[in-house]
């Protein structure tokens, strides 16, 4: 039977190679794209291979990044400018193949096993596609080649930049010495785990026995064991295929700590309209709620809590968040906090009920879709509550929105350390 031909390519320094490819006389010089420190978002998003040399890592604070590099350029995000190149490439990327599954605005995978005939193997494949990124974009990419989704990542992850790295059935030799955390899905706090117990590699993670691993990481362990084998089968999505979504959350860094009720009820109120809202947009029922805190040491965490009835109202989401704040209260001040909708549900109609509970809730939805309907007509601050007027400066927050969606095996995020 023969092997799936998958590709995964990632554009390199995508936001920075955007800013030097608009601004020519960023080139050739260290810089990188930040958040806004004035926000506490202070932190690099994105550098060039220029202030990579001096050691500046994304994620660095900016003071951090100065200090590594005093001559570095901080430029701020334009997300609408990397959207118009990140369709662009998809353009380039569905000449090939339309089983293209986007994993960030920079990164995609493509299934292009029906286009060898057309166009070449995987690898002349991956080297017309770097090729024209150059010459139609101007940017570069590095492109792994494998027969599955995990080996194709990790290919375009081991030479960078503008490379194109094939992981066939020589896997073990190429692979099984790189360190476990190369691996997708494997986090800091993963990698720790795996490491006090003796993992350090990839092949380390392949040769140790399935149930050690589930009873160290769960379920996951297993996934990460399948993974470390050669054994993902999951597929690349259609390019038109609908995800199905299986949380909605937001999230904030505050403009200061927090460091009273009031101030963390303000923000789990706009997380919980912000997260209620799109719900509802969406046609979205909850059965649970899920909180994140940051303190002021970076220290952070999750809880989560069940509702007793599906909701899309912000009352019943607040309600839980503030509860589930109340109980796993942080010794320190709140730097940040996130509201996550789990658990949903689709239902276009909701059905009538003539228990209490249910009936509360049913008004209270009824409200809030009255002040959506307001909101969308007059502006989002034409209608709020009474506490919002104690500190403007928190009440105007943008929080960051995330849909979490879940294709196959898959967490979305990197970064996000599922273990």
């Amino acid at each position: 039977m023969q092997h799936p031909v998958i590709l995964h390519s990632d554009m390199n320094n995508f936001y920075a190679s955007v800013e030097c490819l608009d601004n020519p006389s960023l080139r050739g010089k260290p810089m990188a794209v930040t958040g806004d420190p004035d926000a506490r978002h202070g932190i690099v998003l994105a550098k060039n291979y220029e202030a990579k040399k001096y050691g500046v890592a994304t994620g660095d604070p900016l003071w951090m990044a100065r200090q590594k590099c005093p001559d570095i350029i901080f430029t701020p995000p334009r997300y609408e400018r990397y959207i118009e190149f990140s369709q662009a490439a998809s353009e380039i990327y569905e000449e090939y193949t339309d089983r293209v599954e986007s994993f960030g605005l920079d990164e995609c995978w493509l299934d292009v096993s029906e286009s060898i005939n057309l166009f070449g193997n995987g690898k002349e494949i991956a080297d017309q596609i770097r090729d024209r990124m150059k010459q139609e974009l101007g940017l570069t990419a590095s492109v792994g080649v494998s027969y599955n989704k995990i080996f194709a990542k990790l290919g375009s992850d081991l030479k960078k930049p503008d490379a194109t790295t094939v992981i066939g059935d020589d896997f073990r030799e190429k692979i099984w010495k790189l360190p476990a955390d190369m691996l997708l899905y494997v986090g800091k706090a993963t990698y720790a785990k795996l490491i006090k117990h003796g993992i350090h590699s990839i092949g380390d993670l392949a040769r140790s026995e399935p149930a050690f691993l589930e009873q160290l990481l769960g379920k996951n362990g297993i996934m990460l064991w399948t993974f470390a084998n050669g054994l993902d089968r999951s597929p690349v999505s259609h390019v038109y295929s609908h995800r199905v979504i299986k949380t909605i959350g937001n999230s904030t860094t505050t403009p200061r700590d927090l460091t009273s009720d009031t101030d963390i009820r303000i923000i789990l109120h706009i997380l919980s309209e912000s997260v209620a809202e799109r719900m509802r947009l969406e046609h979205f029922y909850c059965r649970s709620v899920q909180i994140s805190i940051r303190d002021n040491t970076l220290t952070s965490y999750e809880r989560q809590g069940r509702l007793l009835l599906p909701t899309c109202t912000a009352q019943a989401i607040f309600e839980k968040a503030f509860e589930l704040y109340c109980r796993n209260r942080p010794s320190n001040p709140v730097r940040s906090l996130g509201v996550r909708a789990c658990n949903l549900s689709y239902m276009k109609y909701r059905q009538l009920s003539f228990l209490a509970d249910a009936v509360k809730d049913q008004r209270q939805e009824e409200l809030e879709r009255s002040i959506d309907h307001i909101r969308h007509r007059y502006g989002h601050y034409a209608i709020q509550r009474g506490i919002m007027l104690i500190d403007k400066n928190l009440s105007h927050l943008d929080p960051i929105s995330e849909h979490t969606i879940y294709p196959e095996a898959f967490l979305k995020r990197q970064s996000n350390d599922p273990f």
